[in-house]
């Protein structure tokens, strides 16, 4: 067994590096820079705007509750953020660091910018093209708008078909299933000793209980428990930030010394490279915040909507506050506390035996961190950093864990639902939630090194996923250009 989960690491590693390649990295950030010149940088201009939408929803003052559609805006955007604010922005950022070093969350914060106008052109697309499912629920996403935007129906289909396939799996295998459940599974363990078993059985009774009743009551849940998770952890966080702030200017150089040139970093990266940390940065950024996969449109095409515009908009400002305000919480707290000199990339190898350089065995000594097992990364990094400064810092990341995932966890559910729904028609959904409940309770109980089998194995799916999404973008950025200038040199949203 041992021999045989060696290789699917292996293979997985292989796989993962292979698809977040140069290659991928340019049609990802490419498709971005390209839908942000061809909007006039909606991200910039409009900002403000969508805030402000986002902020009325939250009031519920949004004047949307007799447009047509299952939820509201807003309950679109927290389920959508359901699916984005999990544990890629606690392990996943950890994570990108531990392995690519303080520089990679730079590469977050680029592709998250110019990924803040692919969304808008995604959730735009998806109310745009969105349809009438046969039970009577609004579905949507990118096999729709693939297959009725492209007119070479022969590409629509195949494009939206290996869609809705890859986005079913990534909900199984992904982004927002095994990954989630592993790291809610690791936390607990890691901060209060809890059987990973037990968190499996319990995280899998949760999940099933709000998934079971589909998008209203995800939506409903999601709206509920998503700002007051990211008020938990930007909290926990700012206390953090206020002890160290005469560290945040000299964290903020590093980071952006460490994104060209790692050896800026004092000589203590072993190992890494520039093209590490941006692949990293790259990738990670994606599975925290989704864009360029497509899947935020599946969550705004059942919400009532005045506009695609409109609906654009407010899907666009969940790139902003998952990359721009939580991913840079978690990177500030791991850089001002100085732990990420006992990851990999600070020469801080994995594993039992691991070879301890001086600057991490005094560091360590400090702190009172046991590195009998290797260096940090993943959750246990974000956990130790906020160990270090809040006597129970760590506990806040073990509950932050906690609701991150499992919001992911039924957000993501949604998706996949979807995309086995556009497959296999409404029949479908039931098998689909009890496979995805399943996958969840095994993805809990993996540990140890091969617990990067899932995230590799997610990784890998994520660009799978992104691929069709991104041709159809490239297709239909015309429409997407051409209806924004129009809709704003003739009208005025006032919602």
């Amino acid at each position: 067994m041992t021999e045989f989960l060696d290789q699917l690491l292996a293979l997985s590693k292989t796989t993962a590096d292979f698809m977040w390649g140069e290659w991928m990295i340019i049609l990802l950030v490419g498709t971005g820079i390209l839908l942000t010149f061809m909007t006039g940088f909606i991200q910039i201009r409009k900002l403000g705007l969508s805030l402000s939408f986002v902020s009325k929803g939250a009031m519920g003052k949004d004047k949307t509750e007799k447009e047509e559609g299952d939820i509201s805006p807003f309950a679109a955007l927290m389920t959508a953020l359901a699916a984005t604010v999990g544990n890629g922005n606690i392990a996943g950022v950890a994570t990108a660091i531990a392995m690519g070093g303080p520089g990679a969350p730079f590469w977050m914060w680029i592709s998250g910018f110019f990924g803040m106008a692919t969304k808008y052109a995604e959730c735009f697309l998806g109310v745009k093209y969105r349809e009438v499912a046969e039970d009577g629920t609004m579905a949507g996403g990118p096999m729709y708008y693939i297959r009725k935007g492209i007119k070479n129906q022969t590409i629509a289909k195949v494009l939206g078909a290996t869609f809705a396939i890859c986005g079913g799996m990534t909900a199984l295998f992904g982004t927002g299933n095994m990954m989630q459940s592993n790291s809610m599974a690791l936390a607990f363990k890691t901060q209060f000793g809890f059987p990973t078993l037990a968190s499996a059985i319990i995280i899998t009774v949760l999940t099933g209980l709000v998934v079971i009743g589909g998008i209203k009551r995800i939506g409903a849940v999601a709206e509920r428990l998503v700002p007051t998770m990211i008020l938990f952890y930007f909290l926990g966080a700012l206390v953090i930030l206020v002890v160290k702030f005469t560290e945040i200017p000299a964290a903020f150089k590093l980071i952006f010394e460490s994104a060209f040139s790692l050896q800026a970093a004092g000589g203590a990266l072993i190992g890494t490279t520039v093209r590490e940390a941006i692949s990293l940065g790259v990738r990670r950024g994606v599975l925290s915040n989704e864009a360029g996969l497509g899947s935020a449109a599946i969550a705004q095409a059942a919400a009532k909507s005045p506009d695609p515009t409109y609906n654009g908009l407010v899907g666009m400002t969940g790139v902003f506050i998952d990359t721009i305000v939580v991913n840079t919480l978690t990177t500030l707290t791991i850089v001002v506390t100085g732990l990420w000199k006992l990851t990999p990339a600070a020469g801080v190898a994995l594993g039992q035996g691991a070879e301890i350089p001086a600057h991490a065995s005094a560091l360590a000594q400090q702190l009172g961190i046991d590195l009998a097992n290797g260096g940090l990364t993943s959750t246990a990094l974000t956990a130790q950093a906020f160990n270090s400064v809040i006597p129970f810092g760590g506990t806040i990341i073990a509950l932050g864990s906690l609701l991150f995932g499992y919001t992911t966890l039924i957000g993501w559910a949604y998706y996949g639902e979807i995309c086995f729904e556009y497959l296999f028609g409404v029949r479908s959904k039931q098998l689909y939630r009890i496979a995805y409940v399943t996958l969840l309770f095994i993805g809990a109980i993996l540990t140890g090194k091969y617990l990067n089998i899932v995230w590799y194995v997610g990784d890998t799916f994520n660009a799978i996923m992104a691929l069709p999404n991104l041709i159809g973008l490239l297709f239909l950025a015309k429409i997407v250009s051409r209806t924004t200038k129009e809709f704003y040199r003739t009208n005025r949203l006032d919602i």
